[in-house]
């Protein structure tokens, strides 16, 4: 592994852990604490913020993934490289079990505390937070992951306006959560769905299966709809006017 792409893993990880300890220790720690509670919006919300502040923070030196979702997405669009994928991954699964773990060690401190709560764990049927089934959990973790690709190329490609995919993604990513955590607490994401199951246990690791399958099959879904139904090839991009520029 050359020098950049260990940095870039490390940035993977750093990422994905601010993400996983944002969103699921907001809805852990915050979301209901008597009549104080932030609730659903507030978990939306901090899913949101944890992707803006990170891909700001680091996106310059990894992209900015924190999802191998994301990251097999991106490879599937031609935007990035098989080589390093798996070190993405890897970097991203580990940064969201050591958020996990500290998130135990904080939430543990609570009088009352119990992992049989969920600690934040995807899941369908008796899990679901509204009583969604398996199928309901397919169709959304499908859907929003294939949207959320789609915004991610789309606000990444050179015609984009510069400097405000972070914003744009981030604010996506609050949106998905706000559809979704009343179906499966929203996953999108199998490294943030792999750590708070190995924590829980039991039914949280048997229907993990659901929350990786199906937002990888999302991501590349939405990958190859950008890169071959979407994406202007570079030889075309000067003829495209847009709204307001001069034409010859």
């Amino acid at each position: 592994m050359d020098a950049h792409t260990r940095k870039a893993a490390v940035a993977e990880f750093f990422g994905t852990f601010w993400l996983v300890f944002g969103g699921t220790g907001a809805a852990v720690l915050a979301a209901s604490v008597g009549d104080k509670g932030i609730g659903w919006l507030g978990v939306a919300l901090a899913f949101g913020l944890t992707v803006v502040t990170m891909a700001y923070a680091v996106g310059h030196i990894s992209g900015g993934h924190f999802n191998p979702a994301v990251t097999v997405g991106l490879w599937a669009g031609g935007r990035f490289p098989g080589a390093k994928v798996a070190a993405y991954i890897v970097a991203q699964v580990v940064g969201g079990i050591c958020a996990s773990a500290v998130l135990y060690a904080i939430a543990s401190g609570r009088a009352g505390f119990s992992l049989a709560d969920g600690f934040a764990a995807n899941g369908y049927g008796e899990h679901s937070p509204a009583g969604y089934s398996l199928a309901a959990a397919i169709v959304v973790e499908l859907v929003l992951t294939f949207a959320f690709l789609l915004v991610i190329h789309g606000v990444t490609d050179r015609r984009a306006p510069a400097g405000l995919a972070p914003l744009a993604i981030g604010l996506t990513l609050a949106l998905i959560h706000l559809i979704g955590i009343p179906v499966t607490n929203t996953s999108v994401n199998p490294a943030r769905s792999l750590a708070p199951a190995l924590f829980v246990g039991g039914w949280a690791l048997a229907q993990l299966w659901v929350f990786i399958v199906f937002p990888t099959i999302g991501g590349v879904i939405g990958g190859l709809a950008y890169r071959y139904l979407l994406e202007i090839p570079a030889a075309e991009r000067d003829r495209i006017v847009g709204p307001g520029e001069a034409t010859e």
